[in-house]
């Protein structure tokens, strides 16, 4: 008689964590100089790991969780950099433009999903999607600006509609 999968999966990460967290938190510290920010990146990994449920077929445990962690510290960094950005354009508003608090984090936060939509495409895919959504640009406008073909501008257009659609079809199920 064989064992569900599911605790056999539990049992996998449960090992993971314990014999590797202190490691991985140690290890971030290193890399990032903070235990506080060490101590949520590694719980970041770790829920990635969780999330991916594949702990049972890591072969190399400290190499597979370098890779997760180097993921989330970019993530990390990414959010941090948007962060500042916005606080310095906060700072630049005259005081009776400047949004609520509430609002402020509301908007942080759409920044931050539009961001990470907009992580997966490639470059020129990004900026023919940015220069038309931001900018107003016409698909021949694009094209003369980034230097290819209008049909470039289309397949650029139909792959960032279809990777943002697709990402927050990914959203409204998680």
């Amino acid at each position: 008689m064989s064992m569900p999968a599911a605790p056999l999966a539990a049992d996998a990460f449960a090992n993971l964590y314990q014999n590797h967290h202190r490691w991985l938190r140690h290890w971030l510290q290193h890399k990032l100089g903070s235990a506080s920010d060490a101590d949520d990146l590694a719980q970041d990994t770790f829920v990635r790991v969780l999330l991916g449920g594949s702990a049972q077929d890591i072969r190399e445990p400290k190499s597979f969780l370098c890779t997760i962690a180097r993921r989330v510290m970019v993530d990390f960094f990414r959010r941090n950099a948007l962060e500042r950005a916005w606080l310095a354009m906060l700072e630049q508003l005259p005081e009776e433009q400047m949004p609520s608090p509430d609002l402020q984090h509301e908007l942080l936060e759409t920044l931050q999903q539009i961001d990470a939509m907009l992580d997966g495409l490639g470059a020129k895919v990004r900026q023919a999607f940015m220069l038309s959504q931001l900018e107003g640009l016409t698909y021949p406008q694009i094209a003369e600006r980034l230097n290819v073909s209008v049909s470039s501008v289309k397949k650029y257009m139909a792959k960032a509609t279809e990777h943002c659609l697709l990402f927050r079809l990914e959203q409204e199920l998680a």
